[in-house]
């Protein structure tokens, strides 16, 4: 932006921006638009938007859908020619030499703003991404007999009006020509332009061809949009429409999908489908959908249009009411879209409940792929809670299972807290015969809670360590009292991980030991060791007085194991305490929770130990 003349302009006096329209447009193709590309999809928006209001102006002469877009590239030229409404010489004065001003706000054209694509009158510019120089050829329709008018725009901000005779353009309408730059091929070859046209404007209800130089001359241009959207075509039977909806769904998103589910809000002009994904995606991970607005595509990448839960569907949509951003590339976030938004998902949720009451197989492949999605959906959504929870999957000390199924063996559930603690003692609460569902999952404690909302003669409860403990078997006096020295020296041996040592049996027998110890415990022994380290004198003293009242891990040596059997008999002193360290780290080991260093390094000492006990007997 350059200062105006002082003395031209004196103090007090209105002034007015002086644009650099080169800063502008390189303004736009690094924080407006996503690529060059762009410029198309705004020639091709502005001649939707001229025949538009053509057929306002005219709509018996000019009925919807008999006018064109007609495109052409030969590699030297781009060329974009509509029969819509046109512009006199006043238009081009006002609106394309004035960068924000739309035609599309002119003359009482404001009132029906909900009719056209574009809203920001800057689509010309994007044209300045791939040339130097855009030519403009234009014949009103509003008024007859109206000369051509010729306007050249150039990228240095200049730009010349010429009155042309009517012969040089016989109907009404617009031409756009530009000449690329020599950067510019990737997005102006032949091939390019075809493909662009294709991909931007497959869904325009006006019909739109491409030309290139190997056509002959009178010869008709390849259809750009020969169909119209697959929702909107009719079909001989309701399953041949699904299949050509899902067949629809494949070729644009490149995978088959489990089901299709067709979108229609009439109140806002939106129809389209939802493809369900065949697999499972990652939790939280969002996948763009495609939608048009008024058949163009504005975005592949639209996040917005469906809740976060709803992941584990694609849409493609077209919508006559949604209102796209400045860009044109993404959807302005306003109540209308809002109500899009949840309307859409009640659509989703309904597609659910129909395959719960009617389509069970269906359901069954849904709930494998996402069950995670559904989950995240029922802990706040009631009706889907009441409809799927006895369906949806859960890891159980019974495999996994649902909880349907889980419930007409178990009337008490108790449920973990973390996947560690379900590791810890799945085998042994399962040789028990309690019923225990791993709640370490996301949104799987939250939602087995709420179990006795479905099944009332069920029960849920947390798992308390001292549940399970209580299920094992004491073992006789005589046997604790021999065991007694041992668990004396086990106890001091691990006393520095604030772990006790009890003496049970259980199954299975194979597992010699059971390491009890929630991730609670775990938190609250290390702050209360890092308070002890931090604090001195006093202070450290009755910290230390009441380290006994901190929870303390319990390692569960079972006597039923033959290992077990022999180490409590140890007399050695040495050898019975590094028995009790490596039962100790095998126990966590198995826990499968992650191990402190003291921990690793206990594990390597005392096999090494161990080894070395084993080395001299041997000798």
């Amino acid at each position: 932006m350059t200062l105006p003349d002082t003395a031209a302009n004196p103090a007090g006096a209105d002034r007015t921006f002086q644009v650099d329209l080169r800063g502008l447009v390189d303004l736009l193709s690094h924080h407006l638009y996503s690529s060059p590309k762009v410029y198309l999809r705004e020639l091709m928006q502005n001649a939707v938007d001229a025949l538009t209001a053509r057929h306002g102006l005219e709509p018996a002469a000019a009925p919807a859908g008999a006018l064109g877009i007609r495109l052409y590239a030969d590699g030297s030229v781009v060329r974009v020619e509509d029969d819509g409404v046109g512009l006199t010489e006043a238009d081009v004065h006002t609106f394309l030499a004035t960068i924000g001003r739309s035609s599309k706000r002119a003359e009482k054209i404001a009132e029906q703003r909900g009719d056209f694509i574009g809203q920001f009158g800057i689509g010309l510019l994007s044209c300045f991404l791939v040339a130097d120089e855009i030519h403009v050829l234009s014949r009103s329709a509003r008024t007859p007999d109206a000369p051509a008018v010729e306007w050249r725009g150039r990228g240095d901000g200049s730009y010349t009006v010429r009155i042309l005779p009517a012969s040089s353009r016989t109907r009404p309408g617009t031409t756009v020509t530009l000449t690329p730059r020599a950067d510019a091929g990737e997005w102006t070859r032949p091939a390019q332009v075809h493909a662009l046209a294709r991909h931007f404007g497959s869904l325009l209800r006006h019909p739109v061809t491409f030309d290139d130089s190997t056509s002959g001359p009178g010869e008709p241009g390849a259809p750009v949009n020969p169909e119209p959207a697959p929702w909107a075509r009719t079909y001989p039977t309701p399953g041949a429409r699904s299949r050509a909806l899902a067949a629809y769904g494949e070729e644009v998103f490149g995978f088959k999908p489990l089901d299709t589910i067709e979108l229609d809000l009439p109140a806002v002009g939106l129809k389209g489908i939802a493809c369900v994904l065949p697999e499972a995606v990652p939790a939280g991970r969002r996948h763009g959908h495609r939608v048009h607005v008024k058949g163009m595509l504005l975005s592949e990448q639209a996040e917005e249009i469906l809740p976060e839960w709803a992941f584990f569907v694609r849409c493609v949509v077209d919508a006559e009411s949604l209102r796209p951003t400045a860009s044109r590339e993404s959807l302005y976030e306003d109540d209308t879209l809002a109500a899009v938004r949840d309307a859409l998902a009640e659509r989703l949720r309904a597609w659910i409940a129909r395959a719960a009451a009617s389509d069970p197989d269906l359901l069954a492949r849904f709930l494998q792929a996402h069950h995670l999605a559904v989950k995240s959906l029922a802990v706040h959504d009631d009706e889907i809670l009441r409809m799927l929870l006895p369906w949806l999957p859960f890891e159980t000390t019974d495999g996994h299972t649902t909880l349907d199924e889980f419930a007409r063996t178990h009337r008490t559930v108790l449920v973990t807290s973390s996947v560690e603690e379900f590791r810890q003692v799945a085998a042994i609460a399962s040789a028990a015969g309690l019923g225990v569902v791993n709640g370490g999952y996301t949104y799987d404690r939250d939602l087995v809670h709420r179990l006795p909302e479905i099944r009332p003669e069920v029960s849920v409860a947390d798992l308390d360590p001292a549940t399970l403990t209580a299920h094992l078997d004491p073992v006789d006096r005589e046997t604790e009292l021999a065991a007694a020295a041992y668990l004396a020296r086990a106890r001091d041996a691990l006393a520095v991980f604030d772990c006790d040592v009890a003496l049970r049996t259980f199954q299975p027998a194979n597992a010699p030991a059971l390491l009890v110890d929630s991730r609670e415990a775990r938190h609250e022994r290390t702050r209360s060791q890092l308070a002890r380290e931090q604090e001195g004198g006093l202070w450290g003293d009755i910290l230390g007085a009441l380290r006994q009242e901190a929870p303390r891990a319990q390692l569960i040596l079972n006597q039923l194991n033959p290992l077990v059997r022999a180490a409590v008999a140890i007399d050695e002193p040495e050898l019975a305490r590094t028995s009790a360290e490596a039962l100790y780290g095998q126990a966590a080991m198995l826990s499968r929770r992650p191990l402190r260093p003291a921990e690793s390094s206990l594990i390597n000492r005392s096999f090494l130990d161990l080894l070395a006990h084993a080395l001299r007997k041997d000798s």
